[in-house]
């Protein structure tokens, strides 16, 4: 693709192309005015990109606050902590946050900006490619808790998105592959092309050795599919619960291996595990679970869940998960690729445990 990819999403802006961390000067100042900025980021994202950051904002003096880098920080012990360090420093309704960083960075900064002064901008400046194609699209902010992923927060769209496939240059590969895992789903949902194209590409992607270009094309692709959907419905009342494929039995085994794997990691066995569910249902065609296993698989994530968590642990522990209803958890899966079931019904659709414990027994 030539350019930047540009994308208007309920009041946020969103610009994915190489270059575009050094070119947002004039963008930041077009969505923020002159509020005073500060820039929210984590132990390990803030010394590779933080001054480049502050150099195309033209504040080399940006205040900037850092939290430990990893899922862990994602806590509201970390929210209260950032609030007060900005209440500290003087910062009031008339400031905004630049979030620079991957997915915990972008949900708890954007936490911090929907409830500091009632509710300020942010900015989101995403570097790993989960939070490009994902975590920083759609509005979604908040914190987990001992109880499950995501349980506290708010909806709070970005003034304005900066997706820079440059900095993927300094992720690590496990993390590249971490990211795979939205742009696996993305492609489920989508359609058969989305997938096809993902296929041709994923190896050199997954290997780290893919040329910018195709990074480029694989970040503006994926940023678009996620679009679409949101676009469509901005607080997932319908067609946005496509995108939870995967994440129900995911979340539950991410928050059992206390983080311990990585959120695609998990993402990928969840997805295997949903569709294997969702065929013995009778809800799937045959044959979609294995193609997932096969991509997840090239891209380098698991697709077994691991045997020392218990099956009984993994049901419980989905039942905690946003997306259950009176007791009853309902799941976004695919007739095929390209073609998610239950459109008429919300794409909501309730497994039996029965069929859940058997998939979770048929992917160890």
């Amino acid at each position: 693709m030539s350019g930047p990819a540009r994308f208007e999403l309920h009041g946020s802006r969103i610009v994915a192309g190489t270059g575009q961390l050094d070119a947002c000067g004039p963008l930041v100042r077009d969505a923020l005015g002159a509020r005073r900025l500060c820039i929210v980021s984590d132990d390990t994202v803030a010394p590779l990109w933080a001054a480049r950051l502050a150099t195309a904002i033209g504040d080399a003096a940006v205040p900037r606050f850092k939290i430990p880098a990893g899922e862990a920080s994602k806590t509201r012990t970390q929210w209260s902590r950032l609030t007060d360090e900005l209440l500290d420093a003087g910062f009031g309704r008339d400031s905004a946050i630049l979030a620079l960083g991957g997915g915990v960075v972008g949900d708890l900064a954007g936490f911090v900006a929907a409830t500091y002064m009632r509710g300020i901008p942010f900015v989101q400046v995403p570097t790993t490619l989960l939070a490009m194609i994902d975590a920083s699209i759609g509005g979604k902010t908040g914190v987990d808790t001992r109880a499950g992923k995501n349980l506290v927060g708010a909806f709070h769209h970005p003034a304005l998105v900066v997706a820079d496939p440059a900095t993927l240059a300094t992720l690590p590969r496990e993390q590249l592959r971490n990211g795979l895992a939205e742009a696996v789903k993305h492609a489920v949902v989508s359609a058969s092309d989305e997938f096809e194209w993902l296929e041709r590409h994923l190896a050199v992607i997954a290997s780290g050795e893919a040329d910018p270009g195709t990074l480029d094309t694989l970040v503006q692709r994926h940023v678009a599919a996620k679009w679409r959907v949101v676009s469509n419905d901005e607080r997932e009342t319908g067609l946005r619960k496509v995108l939870n494929f995967g994440h129900t039995i995911g979340h539950a085994i991410e928050a059992l291996s206390e983080y311990t794997l990585l959120h695609g990691e998990c993402v990928a066995i969840g997805m295997v595990v949903e569709a294997r569910a969702a065929t013995l249902a009778g809800v799937t065609e045959p044959g979609v679970a294995d193609a997932i296993a096969t991509m997840c698989e090239a891209a380098g994530l698991p697709t077994r869940v691991p045997a020392s968590l218990d099956a009984r642990a993994v049901v419980a522990a989905t039942r905690t998960d946003k997306k259950a209803r009176g007791g009853h958890v309902e799941y976004a899966v695919p007739v095929r690729i390209g073609l998610m079931a239950a459109a008429d019904l919300g794409y909501a659709v309730p497994l039996a445990d029965a069929v859940i414990f058997d998939a979770l027994s048929a992917s160890r």
